[in-house]
C-alpha cells in the first residue's frame, strides 16, 4: 500500500513486482529474493519475511545449523535494496510505483513516486553515501557476485551478451542524462529537511567550523572493536572503532548482558588509561548515546568522568550503581550536542579514581532541546506505522514473554502495532536526557481473553497495576471492560520526570493473569 497517498491496487503492485523481477534477470540471486519477498507480501505473509527464512528458502541454508552469524540475508537484501535504487534511477525512473526495502526491514513496501515520505527518502539518500562494502560482510558479497555471474552464464551466451549490449547503451544514455541534470539530482538526493542531515539554522547557531571530511550520521562505533560492520536487532549498522586516541580495545569476557536485545554492543571495549575521540563533525546539533556495561568484580569502585568539548557529560560515573547491577546494558542519552569551533566533537574519558571505559557510541541528526522520538513495538521486527514512523523492536525489558502469532486487531490504522505483547511480570527501562520531561504513551489489546460459549472470559480475565519511576499509571486495569478483545487502546501520560540517572522505569504488575503491553512510545515535550 502506498503511503500519504490513495492504497494502490494489489493488480498496480503484482505488475510492477514481476516487471522488476524479470528486469533482474542479469542478477539471479536478488530476482529470486525479491520475488519470494514480494510474494509473502502480496499475499498478506509479511511475517514470514524472516532472515531464517530468506536464509533457507531463497539461498538454500540448512535449517538444522543455520544461526545468527550467517550474513547471507543481510548480505543480499542490502545488495537488493542498493539494486532496487539503481533501477529506479535508470530503467525504472518513469515507473508510477517504486519497490523499497526500508532499513531495519526485510519486507517490501510499494509507494507511488509522488508520495515517497522523509524517511524513505532518508532510506534512498542512505544508500547513496555509504557503499554496500561498509555495510555488510565483503566476503559474502564477493560470494554473492560470483553466484551471479555463475548462475547468468549457465542461462546462455547469446542472450546475456544482447542484455549487455542494451545494457551499455541504456548506462551511456544514463550517463548522458546525468551530466544535463546533475544538479538537479544532487538537490533530490540532498533534501533540506533529511534526518541524515542537520538543519542549515542548527549549523548557524552552533558557530562551528565545517571539517574538511565529516564522519557520515548516524555514525555508530564499538569501542575497542577492529573487525566487520555488525548489524543490530533494528537493521542499523555498527562500524569498527575509529577517531579515537589512547587506551586500548579489548574483547569483554562473556556473559549473558540484561536489559538489551543487542548484546553485539557490549562484546567489545576501549578501557586501559585515559582516552578521547575527536569526531569530524558538519555544523548543526545532534544527540549522542553512549553504551556501557559492568563487569564483577570491579563494578561497584569503578568511577569515571566523560566531558564533550570540555564540558562535563557524565561525573563520577558508576555504571554499576546506574545500570542497577553489573551485566547489565546502560545507555546515556545527551540532547543539543554540537562540534567544537574547530568542526570536532571532542570526547575526553579521563583517568580519575579508576580507569575510564566504553562499549559503544551513537552520534545521530538531533533537534534542539527535544530528544528523538522513542518508539518500540513488543515484536522481534520493526514496523512502520502509517504516519511512516519507524518503530524499534522491542528493547530496554527485563522479564516477561512475547506472544505468538500474531493476532489482527481492529480501531486503529496501525494494526500491526498491536498484533503481539509482551506479558507476564516485567519492567522497561528506556534511557533519556535526564534534563527532559516526556509524555509517555503506552499501546494495549486484549489478545488472549477473548469471549467464548462459555461466558467465563470477559470483564476481570486480566487486571494489572502500570507504574512509572513509583508513581501510579493504572490502577485494576482492565482492557476488556475499556474496549473488549482485539481492539486497539492508547493510554497518555504528560510530564513524567525520569530518574536522576535518565531512564524512565516503567512496571507491569499483575492483579489478575498476566499484564501486558504491545507499543511504548516517549515524546520529549522539549520546545
Amino acid at each position: 500500500m502506498a503511503l500519504g497517498s490513495a492504497p494502490l491496487s494489489a493488480d498496480a503492485e503484482r505488475a510492477e513486482l514481476e516487471t522488476v523481477v524479470a528486469a533482474l534477470e542479469r542478477s539471479p540471486r536478488l530476482a529470486k529474493l525479491l520475488q519470494f519477498v514480494g510474494q509473502k507480501y502480496l499475499n498478506g505473509q509479511t511475517d514470514q519475511i524472516t532472515e531464517y527464512n530468506i536464509a533457507t528458502e531463497v539461498f538454500g541454508r540448512a535449517k538444522s545449523s543455520f544461526d545468527s552469524t550467517d550474513s547471507v540475508a543481510r548480505t543480499e537484501v542490502y545488495r537488493l535494496r542498493k539494486k532496487l535504487k539503481e533501477y529506479y534511477d535508470t530503467e525504472g525512473r518513469d515507473h508510477r510505483i517504486q519497490i523499497l526495502i526500508p532499513f531495519r526491514t526485510y519486507a517490501p513496501e510499494f509507494v507511488s513516486r509522488d508520495s515517497v515520505t522523509a524517511r524513505q527518502q532518508s532510506d534512498m539518500d542512505e544508500l547513496d553515501r555509504i557503499p554496500i562494502s561498509d555495510q555488510v560482510d565483503p566476503g559474502e558479497v564477493e560470494n554473492a557476485a560470483q553466484a551471479d555471474k555463475a548462475e547468468t552464464a549457465a542461462r546462455g551466451g547469446s542472450h546475456f551478451a544482447k542484455r549487455r549490449i542494451l545494457f551499455a547503451v541504456a548506462a551511456l544514455t544514463a550517463l548522458v542524462l546525468i551530466g544535463l541534470g546533475g544538479f538537479h539530482l544532487w538537490n533530490r538526493s540532498h533534501p533540506v529537511d533529511s534526518p541524515a542531515a542537520p538543519q542549515p539554522q542548527s549549523a548557524v547557531d552552533s558557530g562551528s567550523a565545517t571539517p574538511s571530511n565529516p564522519a557520515t550520521v548516524p555514525l555508530r562505533l564499538l569501542a575497542g572493536y577492529t573487525g566487520s560492520p555488525k548489524v543490530d536487532s533494528a537493521g542499523a549498522y555498527w562500524e569498527a572503532d575509529r577517531y579515537f586516541t589512547g587506551s586500548a580495545g579489548f574483547e569483554r569476557p562473556k556473559t549473558t548482558i540484561a536489559r538489551t536485545v543487542d548484546p553485539m554492543l557490549f562484546d567489545h571495549w576501549r578501557t586501559g588509561g585515559e582516552f578521547s575521540y575527536d569526531i569530524p563533525l558538519a555544523p548543526g546539533i545532534y544527540e549522542l548515546h553512549l553504551f556501557f556495561v559492568a563487569s564483577p568484580p570491579d563494578d561497584e569502585t569503578q568511577f569515571f568522568d566523560v566531558t564533550a568539548n570540555g564540558r562535563p557529560l557524565l561525573k563520577s560515573f558508576n555504571i554499576s550503581a546506574d545500570a542497577l547491577g553489573p551485566n547489565i546494558a546502560d545507555e546515556k542519552v545527551f540532547k543539543d550536542i554540537s562540534p567544537d569551533k574547530d568542526g570536532y566533537l571532542h570526547l575526553k574519558f579521563p583517568s580519575g579514581r579508576t580507569t575510564p571505559l566504553l562499549n559503544a557510541l551513537e552520534i545521530l541528526p538531533g533537534l534542539p532541546h527535544r530528544q528523538l522520538p522513542i518508539r518500540l513495538v513488543m515484536q522481534a521486527a520493526t514496523v512502520t506505522d502509517h504516519s511512516g514512523n519507524l518503530w524499534h523492536p522491542d528493547n530496554y525489558f527485563q522479564n516477561g514473554v512475547v506472544s505468538d502469532p500474531p493476532r489482527q486487531v481492529s480501531g486503529t490504522p496501525d494494526p500491526k502495532l498491536y498484533a503481539q505483547e509482551r506479558y507476564g511480570h516485567f519492567t522497561y527501562s528506556i534511557p533519556v536526557d535526564a534534563r527532559g520531561r516526556y509524555t509517555l504513551v503506552l499501546h494495549f489489546a486484549e489478545l488472549y481473553w477473548i469471549p467464548d460459549t462459555t461466558g467465563n472470559i470477559g470483564v476481570g480475565s486480566r487486571v494489572f497495576r502500570v507504574y512509572c519511576n513509583g508513581t501510579t499509571l493504572l490502577d485494576n486495569f482492565d482492557i476488556f471492560k475499556e474496549v473488549g478483545s482485539l481492539h486497539a487502546l492508547t493510554k497518555t501520560f504528560y510530564h513524567l520526570r525520569p530518574t536522576p540517572e535518565g531512564k524512565l522505569d516503567i512496571t507491569f504488575d499483575p492483579l489478575v493473569n498476566y499484564a501486558t503491553i504491545s507499543a511504548i512510545e516517549v515524546i520529549d515535550e522539549g520546545q
